[in-house]
Order: C-alpha cells, then structure tokens, then sequence
C-alpha cells in the first residue's frame, strides 16, 4: 500500500498493513498518506527487540549513551525543516509554533546528554569500622511511553532521551494521527548511532496500548493524555505490575488582580489561549477577574486585540494559529461554545463557521471569547481543547482561589499582578502542580521536571528532568566489608549499629 507510515521496529521499517486508517491534513481536510494499526503479535516483536537490545545496551557506559544523544541533537537541528513541516502537515500547527515546540524538545535531549553525573550514585566511605556503602542508578529494562497528538515531537522526547540515557530500551507509540514526525524523529537516532532494538516505535490503536500495558516484560509505562484515558492507562498498567506516569487533563485558570498591567497581561492571555489552537494540555482557557471593573475592561481590550488574530493553514507563518485536528474534535470544540451560550455565557467573540480562503475544507475554528460563565457549565468544567478563552468575574482574589481549587484538574494556573505579598500567598497556597507569576504558560525547563496536581496526574512522578531519572531508573545500594586478614568474630545477634 502507498503512503503507508509504518513502525520502526530493531532498526528496521515495518508496515504491518492488515488495518490502516487515514492521516488528516488539517488545514485542508483531506488525507494524503494512512498510518499502520499494528496487531499484538506487531506490537509484541517490538518488545522482543528491545527486550534483546536490552543486556548490551544496560552495560553500555553512560558517557557513550550521552555521546549518541549529542550527535542526535545536531541531526534534530539541522533536520529541524523537515520535522516541522511533518508536524504541520499532520498537525495543523503553524511553523513558527512547531519550531518552537521542537526546541523545547531538544532541551531534553541537552538534559539528556548530561547521563554520566545523572547517573553518579552516591557513596560514603567508612559507614562502620572498614565498611562502606554507596548507591546506583540502575535501569528497569523495557520500558514504553504513550503519546499524543498536540506535541508530536517534543512529548515524546519528554520520555526517551532519558529512558535511553538511563540504560533502557524503549517502544514508543505515538497519536496515529499525527505519527509522521515522530517515525522521521526515531530513525534519527538510529543515524545517531544507537543500536538496533534499543528504541522502536509502534503505530496503532488501543491494540497496542493493551498489548504494552499487559506484556510482563515490559516494565514502565509513560503517558500523556486524556483523563478519563490517563486513568485506564495507569489503573492497568499498575495492575500488571508495571511503574506508571500518567499525565491527564487540565483546566488552567489565570487570576487578574485589579493592579495588573492591563495591556501586557491581554497579550500573555491571548498567546497562552490561543497558540496551537489551544490544543495544549498548559493552555490557559479560564481567566478570572478580580474586582467590579476589571471585567469590563478585560473583556474590551481582549476582545479588541482578537480582532487582529490570524487563523489559516500551517505553511503561512504570518498566520496565529491553525485548524484543530479532526473534523470530529472541531465539532466537539463548536458543541461546547454553543451550549455555553445556551446555558447563560455571552459569546463576546465567535469562532464559529469561521472560513479560510482556499482552505475551506479545513478543520478551524477562530478564537473565541466568552464572558459572564459560572462554575455549573459545562464549557467551564470540561476541557475543551480549543481556541477558546473563558471569562469568570469574582469579587475578591480568595473567591478566584476556590474556584481553581474546586476544579477537578490541577494542571498549571497563574496570577497577573504587581502585588508581591499577593503573588506570594497565591503560590504558596493554590493547590495546583505548576504555578506561574506573571507568566501564562509555567512550563518548567528540561532540567526541572514537569506535572499537575489532583485528576491532573497519576503516579508518584512527574515527567522529564530528575523525576524524569528516578522514574526510568531503581536504586540498588551496597554496603560492602573486606574484613582484615585472619580476623575471625563470633557470632552476634544485635541488629548492626
């Protein structure tokens, strides 16, 4: 079959075309190539390569791990064209936005490539009379990592520069609808110089997710996703034995106190709305005013810079933003702005039925503005993944407070003032994992590490940076003693101190 993205499999590709399905174009609406839907007895040889890569690649020296994840940097950079433009096509994303999601990808890698200190251990000398004791870093094996469509490249190197630096082979399986950059991004790392088997990657459906999350020889599972699906993947990986991050929804709310610099807060707000459609599991889609006039004012200015924003196809790089992914996600994201509006919220901003020319059969939807909306509706308390910026007016900062503590989802949240006493009690109290002041889209850097709070995150560990290590790694500590030369002692019975 043509135009087939198959799988990556031992260092070879694979096509496994017995069920396909069609990759999208977004920004047009058509469909140009079909991706590969791998069966088991697929996903299975792929966790047979890496299961074999496994001995060789455990006893590879850190420093030489690290020397193929540098060369890997390079090739991502001077590949960089080529990655975008595979985003775009299967994304919608526009190429300035996915040149930037690519670099905070590589940030991983650059994270990554610092293994060797990563992985020192610790030792102490002399814990007792000629005793000493010392720990290490020791890698768990086969380990997968389940991704989605949003950030088709970077995501993923959320999770297998480290698990490969740590001494693990690795299975990916990446969105099938939007798998192409992420296939181009593992065959790199084979130009890189990493071994076959040591990083495959799988096309596919919940097939393969089972087939990963029930395989005993797999030992990790990795996710980012949905809530409702962050939950499967983590009650039944956990269920067969297996360590499990799972990176679920979110509902990110950002305070506007009464002092805040109007003008510049508005453009935060709109970049952190509407960038990538808002097709981000850190895009602010609640904003909450604080005051009697706040709101009013909000509203206008937001609603005034809108009017400039640009939505069109990928490969214009004057335009803001791009189509959503699907046909069936643009009328999910059309339903909930219309029964907002049923329910009591002003649409101050109408995304819907928005055209592009010479793409009209393209998935858009344009940025959306909604005022007056309250906690019981449903556009407030569902994620809905789009290009579109709620408004929530209070009284008083403690109210906005509970309203984000009362949401189910803890992702990311922010505060918009020049009060430092104010930010301060904000940070230190809200109940959510990544908090920013003054800055919309706290995402932490490569080498902090990346998570929400409540039905935000399942598991222990957050994603990438040290957790990221602890995650793909399990300690094992010695304690070791060459007692002298003829020395003999009895028995004792104490507990050692």
């Amino acid at each position: 079959m043509n135009n087939v993205v198959g799988h990556f499999i031992d260092g070879k590709l694979i096509e496994d075309t017995e069920r396909t399905q069609s990759i999208f174009n977004p920004s047009t609406g058509g469909s140009e190539r079909n991706v590969a839907l791998a069966s088991a007895a697929t996903t299975e040889l792929a966790i047979a390569a890496a299961q074999k890569a496994f001995p060789d690649w455990r006893k590879t020296p850190a420093i030489k791990r690290a020397r193929i994840m540098f060369r890997f940097k390079e090739l991502l950079e001077e590949n960089a064209e080529t990655i975008c433009r595979l985003i775009g096509e299967e994304h919608g994303k526009i190429s300035h936005d996915a040149a930037g999601e690519l670099q905070r990808g590589i940030e991983n890698v650059e994270f990554a490539c610092a293994a060797p200190e990563l992985l020192k251990g610790e030792h102490s000398r002399n814990v007792g009379p000629d005793i000493d004791s010392w720990s290490e870093f020791q890698p768990l094996g086969v380990v997968a990592g389940i991704t989605p469509f949003n950030f088709p490249a970077m995501v993923p190197m959320w999770m297998f520069p480290l698990a490969l630096v740590c001494g693990n082979t690795f299975i990916l399986k990446p969105s099938e609808r939007d798998p192409s950059a992420t296939l181009f991004i593992a065959k790199l790392l084979s130009e890189a110089g990493l071994p076959a088997g040591v990083m495959n990657v799988v096309n596919g459906d919940k097939t393969a997710v089972d087939t990963l999350l029930t395989d005993s020889r797999v030992k990790a599972v990795s996710f980012v996703g949905s809530t409702p699906i962050a939950e499967y993947i983590y009650t039944t990986a956990t269920a067969n034995g297996k360590r499990c991050q799972a990176l679920g929804g979110a509902k990110n709310h950002a305070i506007v106190m009464p002092d805040a610099d109007i003008d510049s807060t508005v453009n935060q707000l709109i970049g952190a709305a509407f960038g990538s459609s808002g097709e981000r599991c850190m895009a602010l889609s609640v904003v909450i005013a604080v005051g009697k006039t706040a709101g009013d004012t909000l509203v206008g200015k937001l609603s005034a810079a809108m009017a400039k924003l640009k939505v069109g196809s990928f490969d214009n790089a004057e335009n803001d933003f791009g189509p959503l992914i699907t046909a069936t996600h643009k009328a999910k994201v059309e339903d909930f702005i219309t029964g907002g509006e049923k329910q009591g919220a002003l649409v101050v901003v109408d995304g819907r039925n928005v055209e592009v020319e010479s793409h009209e059969s393209g998935f858009f939807v344009g940025a959306t503005l909604m005022d007056n909306v309250e906690p019981h509706m449903d556009s407030y308390r569902a994620e809905i993944f789009g290009p579109v910026l709620q408004v929530v007016r209070v009284e008083t900062m403690n109210e906005a407070m509970q309203l984000i503590d009362d949401h189910e989802y803890g992702n990311g949240t922010c505060i918009f003032t020049r009060d430092g006493e104010a930010a301060r009690f904000f940070s230190d109290h809200i109940q959510v994992g990544m908090v920013g002041i003054n800055v919309p889209l706290p995402v932490p850097v490569a080498y902090h590490s990346f998570g929400g709070w409540k039905r935000s995150l399942f598991g222990d560990l957050h994603a990438y940076g040290p957790d990221g290590v602890r995650f793909y790694t399990k300690r094992k500590t010695i304690t070791q003693r060459w007692p002298s030369s003829g020395v003999r002692e009895g028995v004792s019975m104490s507990f050692p101190s």
